[in-house]
């Protein structure tokens, strides 16, 4: 059942009526010269990490200034604007600035999209009508933002960080040079079957199962863990990583890519190389600012950075042996956050803030000698003319043919040699701004399957034709077999789990997950969802709703594979929105959830059957691991870690961590005894930003990025 006040408010946002206005008036605006300047240094300050200092948009966070912005709030008024700002910015954090700086900040956005200031000052209670003043010219000091002189930076509350702070260095590279000796290289026979005490990779193997052979904790003895040890790692940013594994040492990133080894059994830190750069600024990062996983083959770690950088550092010392960029663009258009995977002795890496429109880039996966840096090949993400597919962008040039990021790393086949990866949604994610049409916007939201040794396409499927909810498809491909039949699982924000041909990409089976209302059918044979007829007439300046949000009903938090019992298990999340066409959003709760957020659910691969389920109100925010020992492991928003019977779902074991359990849990043994470590952190993307608009009652502290690592009781 949705809360009173999340029911009121959707309520009101859909009862909302467009009045009739004329554009192009550009009249005075109706605030001052003052509230503008102010206004400029309050979103700086406080909006422009998100929403980017020229008000163009990315990934969660809206274009605020432009045609689409204009499109969608030229019926509306300055009111309505004013409070959709002051109740829900900055992300998670809505109300929690001064009046004085909300209505600053709103005059700033009328100014970027052509209002001109005036002498009356602009306050809480000015309803204007936007379309009377405005006309989405977005002037050129918004376009080229001027850079802030240090007193406008103090006025507007802009913290600078402290040089001395370890969370801000002023040293990088080797900070701490490593002398591990007795390294054991890792092969490829490793890698196509790890070692029962390692996790070497992105969720531990080729296949994705985020499963581990151990079995010392078990559903007998889970309730007896207990800390063994922690790390504190670098403040700031976004942290969502995957300790790594392997003979003993645990290699970790952390925020302004700092790459370190720990002794897996003590915590003793052996190395350290802080790459940089140092997060922009203080507190929680956007979801662009971080990276997923490490990798390891010879006797090298690599690491992609979310500044479009691969560095293979030396394993033993910390020391660089070579980087290469990824970008081929200019610096600051694409980066890399979602992990690596190698095959083969190449690195193969995604892209995620790439293929914007008005750039002149796409998004690509590419593949880099491990040995050298070289790159060996790339594949563009987006059909272009004259390709499989090439037509399915409703005629539009190939440099407006945007989006379809990966920013998840795929998984890998050695007896196909197929490696699969997931795209993100086209840009912009809605179809009636994108100018596609109703077109299919092939590779975005779809399955690829690539050669890794020349990245040559073998099949496509799309999961999301022609998108406009801004659902991506990105996420895990979970390899299976069932008997003879080779079979690739997904499941991406619209909740839907799919089931595919992993050799040929055939459609064989599909089941809702979450409750959701964007489809209205798929069809049984082929696999084609068709989208609600409203959505498919959709106007700018209409409001929407989609169930579930952009939140997603499964979105980075990885599932996990339990081999033993054919049990998928998949950490969901039950949040809704209204969206209006820039894509501003209003948050309400799923139908049916009594206000449960958070959902873990199992299903039995084989055939989709759904086998066990439970909710609650915080949302999962780490990946599941389950074990040989049949208990699966995963952390939420409030802070709480535990472990499930992974037949049933009951609890076995919980505790109660300093901030957000957030990131992917791993196993691993050192000397014959088993361990679990999980990460705490902040700053996770939509995931975390969506829910905390509504868990108002969830409290945490601002900081608190640390690793923890748990063990049963030494023997006495």
């Amino acid at each position: 059942m949705m809360h009173k006040k999340h029911l009121l408010l959707a309520t009101a946002v859909a009862s909302i009526a467009l009045g009739s206005v004329a554009l192009g008036q550009n009249t005075s605006g109706p605030f001052t010269q003052a509230q503008l300047d102010a206004g400029r240094a309050g979103y700086a300050a406080n909006c422009a990490q998100c929403h980017n200092p020229d008000l163009s948009g990315t990934n969660d966070a809206p274009q605020l200034a432009g045609d689409a912005f204009t499109g969608a709030w030229k019926g509306r008024t300055t009111l309505q604007l004013y409070n959709k700002i002051s109740k829900t910015m900055p992300a998670g954090r809505g109300g929690s600035l001064d009046e004085k700086t909300y209505t600053d900040i709103t005059s700033f956005i009328l100014h970027a999209n052509g209002a001109r200031t005036g002498t009356t000052a602009f306050t809480a209670a000015t309803a204007a009508p936007i379309g009377s003043i405005a006309d989405g010219k977005v002037p050129d000091d918004v376009l080229h933002p001027p850079v802030l002189t240090a007193f406008q930076r103090a006025q507007a509350g802009m913290r600078v960080p402290d040089p001395g702070s370890f969370a801000v260095p002023t040293k990088f590279g080797v900070t701490l040079e490593g002398h591990i000796e007795n390294y054991v290289p890792v092969t490829e026979a490793m890698m196509n079957n790890p070692p029962d005490s390692d996790w070497l990779m992105f969720r531990r193997n080729y296949q994705g199962w985020s499963f581990s052979p151990l079995k010392e904790i078990n559903t007998g003895n889970v309730g007896s863990l207990q800390l063994k040890w922690m790390w504190s790692l670098p403040e700031n940013g976004t942290m969502e990583i995957t300790p790594i594994v392997h003979d003993g040492i645990l290699f970790i990133w952390g925020t302004g890519n700092t790459i370190q080894a720990l002794n897996a059994k003590t915590g003793e830190l052996l190395w350290e190389n802080r790459l940089g750069p140092a997060p922009r600024r203080p507190g929680p990062g956007p979801s662009t600012e971080e990276t997923r996983s490490l990798g390891l083959w010879g006797n090298n770690v690599y690491v992609n950075t979310p500044f479009g950088m691969v560095y293979a550092l030396d394993a033993r010392t910390g020391k660089e042996v070579w980087k290469n960029s990824i970008v081929d663009y200019k610096p600051g258009i694409g980066g890399s956050t979602g992990g690596l995977i190698i095959i083969k002795g190449r690195v193969l890496v995604g892209m995620t803030n790439c293929g914007r429109p008005k750039t002149d880039d796409h998004c690509y996966i590419s593949a880099y000698d491990a040995a050298t840096g070289k790159r060996d090949w790339k594949f563009v993400t987006t059909a272009l003319t004259g390709q499989p597919g090439g037509d399915s962008w409703g005629g539009l040039p190939d440099n407006e043919r945007k989006g379809a990021e990966t920013w998840i790393a795929g998984t890998y086949d050695p007896e196909l040699n197929t490696t699969y990866w997931g795209t993100a949604q086209a840009k912009p994610w809605r179809r009636d701004l994108r100018g596609s049409g109703t077109g299919a916007t092939d590779y975005a939201n779809s399955t690829l399957a690539l050669d890794p040794e020349t990245g040559k396409m073998k099949w496509w499927f799309q999961h999301a034709p022609g998108e406009s909810f801004d659902l991506d498809e990105v996420f895990e491909r979970v390899l299976i077999d069932h008997g003879e039949q080779k079979t690739l699982m997904t499941i991406g924000k619209a909740g839907i789990l799919w089931k595919l041909d992993r050799v040929t990409g055939k459609f064989l089976d599909a089941r809702e997950t979450v409750f959701q209302n964007i489809w209205a059918g798929i069809d049984p044979k082929t696999g084609t969802p068709h989208y609600r007829k409203d959505i498919v007439d959709q106007k700018v300046d209409q409001w929407l709703s989609s169930c579930p949000g952009p939140e997603g009903g499964h979105d980075w938090q990885a599932t996990s594979y339990h081999q033993p019992s054919d049990t998928l298990i998949i950490p969901l999340s039950q949040s809704c929105v209204f969206m209006l066409g820039n894509g501003s959003q209003t948050y309400f709760e799923m139908p049916g959830t009594d206000g449960n957020m958070g959902r873990l659910s199992a299903y039995r691969t084989n055939d989709m059957k759904p086998l066990w389920s439970f909710q609650q109100r915080a949302p999962f925010l780490t990946g599941v691991i389950s074990t040989a020992g049949n208990v699966a492991f995963i952390g939420d928003f409030d802070r709480v870690f535990r472990a499930v019977d992974v037949t049933n779902g009951k609890t076995l074991w919980k505790t109660r961590l300093g901030t957000t359990v957030q990131g992917y849990p791993v196993s691993f043994s050192v000397d014959g005894k088993q361990y679990v470590a999980v990460t705490t952190a902040l700053g996770g993307g939509s995931p975390e930003l969506k829910p905390g608009t509504m868990l108002t009652e969830v409290h945490r502290p601002p900081n608190g990025y640390n690793l923890f690592v748990f063990g049963l009781p030494d023997d006495k």
